[in-house]
């Protein structure tokens, strides 16, 4: 019982240490808006939901895919458009990111999150969202070299 109340303790501290954390005026409704935080943060939120990542971004998203396994949704902006998978357990974006090397390609890769883009977009996304950007092979033969 005793480490039941320590681990919801310290659940509890940590939500309030990410909700009030910030620096600067501008309220409380400022400092718990998505979009003001931190990509440190973001790691922590942004595997909830596929709209806490595309508001992270800037993006009013439209769910394309509900299913088990994920949820997927795309993102029309003055950047670029985009792609937002996320997923309920790790196992299910490691298949799916098996899946994608067969197409190759970049991706921004966070806990149980993939952002699919034009590499020059997944760059200026990274600060907001956190990850790594992941090169993926793709089968067939290689083109050839040009001159």
């Amino acid at each position: 019982m005793g480490r039941v109340a320590t681990a919801v303790g310290s659940l509890v501290l940590l939500l309030l240490a990410t909700a009030c954390g910030g620096s600067g005026g501008g309220g409380a409704a400022a400092k718990s808006s998505p979009t003001n935080v931190s990509a440190t943060v973001a790691r922590v939120v942004a595997p909830a939901k596929v709209e806490v990542i595309a508001d992270l971004t800037g993006c009013k998203v439209k769910i394309r895919t509900e299913a088990d396994e994920l949820r997927e949704g795309v993102c029309h902006t003055k950047k670029g458009d985009y792609l937002i998978t996320t997923f309920p357990q790790e196992k299910y974006k490691l298949t799916w990111l098996d899946a994608a090397a067969v197409y190759g390609g970049k991706y921004l890769v966070g806990t149980r999150w993939v952002v699919s883009a034009k590499p020059a977009l997944l760059e200026q996304l990274r600060p907001q969202l956190g990850g790594k950007i992941q090169q993926l092979r793709g089968v067939g033969p290689n083109p050839a070299p040009t001159k």
